[in-house]
């Protein structure tokens, strides 16, 4: 594959946070691929499995989690990546790091953390996964953190383009290790956020068709949807419904990737190098103006007729519950955290509610529910509609 001129270059990184020992280095890896073996190792990644993508804490073993979503953005990112001569190995570690600061529960576990946190600083998932990849998780000897290179770092701080006013995790963290967060981040940056977007609008649907929230028909009221189902119906007449309702996800994600490649492509012609991207003030790797506006549409009905479905909202709010009552029992008896966090717990304020916010965001769906169990002797009920 021929390296475009303006892809990121692992023998050029800005470096670690940490200087390493490099004796023994294992293998004949990249820079990138070493994040991204890290990040593939990591206790916080394998959490992924059991943590909330749509559906809480799900009976079925068919439903999609944050990890199988991830690897699914990641598949995604690498076709884009290869296409555009973009480096493969940097997308795929930022699209499998991506969703790692998720607390339990997904968004509502993110909803009762803000407002648990509300005093002290507040609490935003983004932000979340680098202080989990840079701070928590930490299982080497030598430094903090797993120490991922700059450009990994920058992409995830980054991701939906410059951050005017950062947090205060992200700015503590920018302090230590600058990631230069008034300019845009890398293509292969930009390219993890979009591959995000096209793997949930399209996996989603098909889970929302498996459990019965989202119907066909309801579908077909959008008409680039009814075009690709038109074209799925023509080309597979004969299918079982199953069948041609995976082919229509299918198509959809062929769909969005060709035309990510081709107007990316346009979008960078007469930019040479990767700080060229940077300085572009505007995202370079994205839709086409048309297939934006029916990615909107697409999004606005998943939210209506899913995200937001009375079941859904009633099964969040427990999962709300969950969580800030979990935040609660440990802020009134810090006793009742694990014994390594109690024993760790800062002093003072805002520190002491952070460490707990950390505890409660590293926790899976089903380790929260248990945990919830164990302090308050009842098993919260409806916390799955699936």
């Amino acid at each position: 594959m021929i390296r475009a001129t303006f892809a990121a270059d692992p023998t050029r990184s800005r470096g670690r946070e940490f200087a390493e020992n490099r004796e023994g280095t294992r293998g004949p890896r990249s820079e990138f691929q070493r994040d991204r073996d890290r990040i593939i190792h990591s206790i916080s990644f394998r959490r992924l499995r059991s943590k909330t993508q749509v559906f809480i804490a799900p009976d079925g073993d068919h439903y999609r989690t944050r990890l199988t979503h991830s690897l699914e953005v990641a598949q995604i990112g690498r076709v884009i990546a290869r296409t555009l001569g973009l480096d493969e190995d940097l997308t795929e570690a930022l699209c499998l790091a991506h969703d790692i600061g998720h607390p339990p529960f997904g968004h509502a576990g993110e909803d009762a953390l803000s407002q648990a946190m509300a005093e002290h600083g507040g609490f935003d998932h983004n932000a979340q996964s680098l202080r989990t990849l840079m701070r928590i998780e930490s299982p080497y000897c030598d430094h903090q953190g797993l120490n991922l290179t700059w450009e990994v770092l920058e992409g995830l701080a980054k991701h939906n383009g410059p951050v005017a006013q950062p947090g205060w995790a992200l700015e503590e963290l920018d302090a230590a290790f600058p990631l230069h967060l008034d300019d845009y981040p890398s293509l292969e940056a930009q390219i993890a956020a979009i591959s995000d977007d096209i793997a949930y609008d399209n996996h989603d649907i098909d889970d929302g068709l498996r459990a019965g929230f989202l119907q066909l028909d309801d579908l077909l009221t959008l008409d680039f949807v009814a075009d690709q189902w038109r074209t799925v119906e023509n080309r597979f007449p004969h299918a079982p419904r199953e069948r041609q309702l995976r082919e229509l996800v299918r198509g959809q994600i062929g769909l969005m990737v060709n035309d990510v490649i081709e107007h990316t492509r346009a979008a960078v012609a007469g930019y040479d190098t990767i700080e060229d991207v940077r300085n572009a003030g505007r995202v370079l790797g994205t839709f086409s103006p048309a297939m934006q506006a029916d990615e909107r549409t697409l999004k606005k009905f998943m939210y209506d007729r899913l995200y937001y479905h009375p079941e859904q909202r009633a099964t969040a709010q427990r999962a709300t519950d969950v969580v800030a009552r979990l935040f609660a029992a440990f802020a009134a008896d810090n006793s009742l955290l694990a014994d390594s966090w109690y024993r760790s717990l800062p002093d003072t304020q805002p520190q002491r509610s952070r460490h707990i916010a950390d505890y409660i965001a590293g926790m899976t769906d089903r380790f929260a529910i248990d945990q919830c169990a164990r302090i308050y002797g009842e098993v919260p009920e409806g916390l799955s509609n699936v």
